[in-house]
């Protein structure tokens, strides 16, 4: 199938922390800026619904991924006017919280993913408050055939790994991440740069990443959104520490060249790593 070149906007924007009514009024008023710009595929941060250092206020800002929760309304309406990317705690049928990120488009639920690895070191403490999710599945969009993971899970290259064998010809990768050095050598936000770039080159896809600004007393949110193309080239960069909408068109046909120039795709051998995998299982399970 052939995709047409489609709009995307980055919406990195630094919520306040518990104020699910402010941020969700900053969710529609970035809806309807990028629309007036004619983006196509809006993606806000992890947690951008909620602030990121939520501990116990997770438990009282949690909405449903149902059509009756009155936010979760609010975001698949605003979705009528353009494709969304969506990220807040969500709260299941049996009372367990996510970290959840969700692709919304003309009014419905195309995919949610709860975030599968929570940090639970250093400064963060996710694994006291929320579920861990089991699932990492790509899907497809009007725009092509897409993964979403979440902040710590990009750091574990199984994910996107298994994304890119399902299909995903986009990674799509949100976080709220704080800057822990200003060096070179200690930089997240070099490290995470050098991450995406990887992927963008090992697997021939766009990688997308999307990441808020703001403070809050975990540390600073540096912002640096980026886009990589399937050849590894870096094609938008948003500012560091300033919330921006950061915009750029995709050509889908970049793909064709990138992966006839370097066949990763055509030669990976899934099969072997399944049946190493296995093997590795049985040894030391």
């Amino acid at each position: 199938m052939l995709f047409m070149n489609f709009n995307i906007g980055l919406a990195q924007i630094a919520p306040r922390l518990g104020d699910i009514h402010y941020n969700l009024s900053l969710h529609l008023d970035m809806v309807h800026q990028a629309a007036a710009k004619q983006v196509d595929l809006l993606i806000f941060p992890e947690l951008a619904l909620t602030g990121y250092g939520l501990a116990d206020r997770a438990f009282d800002v949690a909405i449903r991924t149902k059509a009756d929760d009155t936010t979760f309304k609010t975001l698949l309406d605003a979705s009528g006017q353009i494709d969304l990317v969506a990220s807040f705690v969500e709260i299941d049928e049996r009372h367990r919280h996510f970290i959840t990120a969700t692709y919304l488009s003309k009014g419905r639920m195309i995919h949610r993913h709860r975030k599968i690895y929570l940090p639970t070191y250093g400064l963060f403490d996710e694994g006291r408050f929320f579920a861990a999710g089991d699932q990492a599945r790509a899907f497809d969009t009007r725009f092509g055939r897409m993964g979403l993971l979440i902040c710590e899970d990009f750091w574990h290259p199984s994910l996107p790994y298994l994304l890119w064998q399902d299909g995903a010809d986009y990674l799509v990768l949100i976080s709220a991440s704080v800057e822990h050095g200003q060096t070179e050598a200690v930089s997240t936000a070099g490290k995470v740069l050098a991450i995406n770039r990887t992927y963008a080159l090992l697997f021939t896809n766009f990688v997308v990443h999307v990441n808020r600004t703001g403070e809050e007393a975990g540390g600073r949110y540096w912002g640096g959104s980026t886009i990589f193309g399937p050849d590894g080239d870096l094609l938008i960069e948003g500012p560091h520490d300033e919330p921006a909408l950061v915009m750029t068109t995709i050509e889908p046909s970049a793909l064709r060249p990138a992966r006839i120039n370097l066949p990763l795709l055509r030669d990976e051998r899934a099969n072997l790593t399944y049946r190493e995998l296995g093997r590795l299982l049985t040894k030391y399970d």
